[in-house]
């Protein structure tokens, strides 16, 4: 039994990590197609997309591991079942309960990797994002300011520094020509002036020393002179419109979650919409986790009951009975966004679902018996069979 145990485990593992890659790197190309007007317009190299992917891995694994952990055990069933090996063991005494304890750790283990994504892993790649994406901005991008080149980049502003000491963040002879404004123009022109960054918000701000502002408004010109003037930029806009400072449930650890939930005047929206985003996501951390072994547990009797059923046709029924949990969860998502019903309800109903298929089924595959709405579709089958011969 221990061979079995250990033969079933590794074949559990390799195809775990096949599906993982294959379906991770789906994702990564998809995302990268969709990002791909920011990576030209910036001076953003190949190196540092590979690090900006790396840190965005842990939402996609969130949603990966599931499907690829009810993968791995239909398709290693699927296969003994195939193979004639279930009815094999099964002349010689060995039950179909007495295969589970291998499947239940690898599920267990997948679970328990799951639960650490999204209690600590995701908060973690979204901050790493972040911080990365606003340093490509800052110091990769086009918006990096060069001595004696006008720079464009920034919507609605004109950059010029006739000396620039990069590692001070010191310019000299500054002028800044903002358009910002519909229907006025405003020059700000200073001897000196400084770079700082606020990698926090993710902006920049550039404060001019004893310089003067050249207002125009249509046809009148106003002059001020300033011994300190500063302008905030956001790179956010740099990136495509990226929001840096805004705070998403989705982004936040588990504990800030929690927190939130015992104490909503600690949110940082007092709105309703962002409370009931705040459950959701509460909810979502806990049930998506718990679908690799309850999923896991419900491919072995689907296994069991589409047994001969080749390799190719098998991945895509898998596939199918995923897109049915994930749709049933999705939309519990959405209703407990929009607060049509309270997000426990929405995003617990698919594992309770799929739980009572998986506790019948595995009584049924035990027993040899096939349930009676595959019965019933294989009556229809053979009977329509019938009627168009």
């Amino acid at each position: 039994m221990k061979l079995l145990h250990r033969e079933i485990f590794k074949e559990l593992l390799k195809l775990f990590g096949l599906t993982v890659s294959c379906l991770l790197g789906l994702i990564l190309i998809g995302r990268m197609l969709q990002l791909r007007s920011l990576f030209l317009s910036q001076n953003i190299g190949f190196f540092n997309i590979l690090q900006l992917f790396f840190f965005l891995t842990p939402f996609f694994l969130l949603l990966v591991t599931p499907i690829s952990t009810m993968l791995s055990v239909f398709l290693t069933f699927l296969r003994m079942s195939t193979d004639n090996e279930l009815t094999a063991l099964k002349a010689n005494g060995v039950s179909l309960y007495k295969m589970l304890p291998a499947p239940v750790l690898f599920c267990t283990l997948c679970t328990l990797f799951t639960f650490g994504i999204s209690f600590w892993g995701l908060s973690w790649g979204m901050d790493m994002f972040k911080t990365k994406l606003y340093h490509f901005a800052r110091t990769h991008s086009k918006f990096a300011l060069q001595p004696g080149v006008f720079n464009k980049e920034f919507p609605g502003f004109t950059f010029y520094a006739h000396q620039v000491d990069n590692e001070k963040g010191e310019l000299k002879f500054a002028f800044v020509r903002d358009e910002s404004v519909k229907g006025s123009s405003v020059v700000i022109v200073a001897p000196t002036a400084k770079i700082v960054s606020n990698p926090e918000n993710a902006e920049v701000k550039l404060i001019f020393n004893k310089g003067k502002i050249f207002r125009q408004n249509n046809d009148e010109l106003n002059i001020l002179s300033f011994g300190s003037y500063s302008v905030k930029l956001d790179l956010g806009k740099l990136l495509g419109g990226f929001n840096f400072s805004e705070q998403k449930a989705k982004d936040m650890p588990f504990s800030r979650l929690r927190e939130i939930r015992n104490d909503p005047s600690k949110a940082p929206y007092q709105t309703p919409r962002f409370h009931r985003k705040v459950d959701t996501e509460y909810f979502k951390r806990l049930t998506l986790p718990l679908g690799c072994i309850i999923l896991g547990m419900f491919a072995i009797p689907i296994a069991y009951v589409f047994r001969g059923l080749k390799q190719q046709y098998g991945l895509l029924l898998s596939m199918g009975l995923f897109l049915v949990y994930y749709s049933m969860f999705s939309v519990g998502v959405s209703m407990g966004e929009s607060g049509s019903i309270p997000p426990v309800y929405g995003l617990w109903a698919p594992n309770f679902l799929y739980i009572f298929v998986a506790v019948l089924g595995a009584k049924f595959a035990n027993e040899e018996r096939t349930f009676p709405l595959v019965e019933w579709i294989a009556h229809l089958r053979s009977k329509w069979l019938k009627v168009a011969s």
